[in-house]
């Protein structure tokens, strides 16, 4: 299920990834401390998250509980292989190489993409 998840409505899933359930007020305030958004916003995403049920609601008594839907790995999944490929024809070599290129990988980001490498290559052989 593909869902288009807008930057701003993704900094809510976000903090609802981190900590749910949560009250509108809770996620204003992290999200006005984090990324001075106002409460009237925080709710006008909520309500577009419910919407695109991206996220679920209860009610108890005059406060409403949000939760998310969208599993979180499922979603980095999915958009990372819109992503891929719409900007690079579902190919992800010339995506690793831009950042190669300029520099932008890390000892770290070598290894582990080696590890991944490797682990590839041994499922592919059993």
């Amino acid at each position: 299920m593909s869902i288009d998840i807008s930057n701003s409505e993704l900094l809510v899933l976000q903090q609802l990834w981190q900590s749910a359930p949560q009250t509108s007020g809770e996620l204003a305030n992290t999200l006005e401390a984090q990324h001075q958004m106002h409460e009237k916003t925080v709710k006008t995403l909520l309500n577009r998250l419910v919407k695109k049920q991206a996220i679920s609601f209860d009610k108890q008594g005059r406060t409403y509980l949000y939760s998310p839907l969208l599993v979180e790995q499922d979603y980095t999944a999915n958009a990372s292989k819109s992503f891929v490929e719409r900007m690079f024809s579902g190919k992800l070599s010339p995506l690793v190489a831009g950042f190669a290129k300029r520099n932008e990988l890390s000892a770290e980001d070598v290894t582990e993409l080696q590890a991944l490498i490797d682990d590839w290559h041994k499922e592919q052989k059993s």
